[in-house]
């Protein structure tokens, strides 16, 4: 991406589910503290989305 605004867009505070690779937006401190979970499975095994 070439302007911030896009990368915020994109990877700013999104992580993806390890199990059904399902995206969610939330903050880190809370997906590090494993309070959130995945949406459509209920897996609390979550990753940064990767940038390409």
């Amino acid at each position: 991406m070439k302007f911030p605004e896009a990368e915020t867009r994109l990877f700013k505070n999104v992580f993806v589910c390890r199990k059904c690779k399902t995206k969610r937006r939330a903050p880190m401190m809370k997906v590090m503290a494993g309070k959130i979970s995945c949406r459509r499975c209920g897996s609390k095994a979550l990753k940064p989305v990767r940038k390409k």
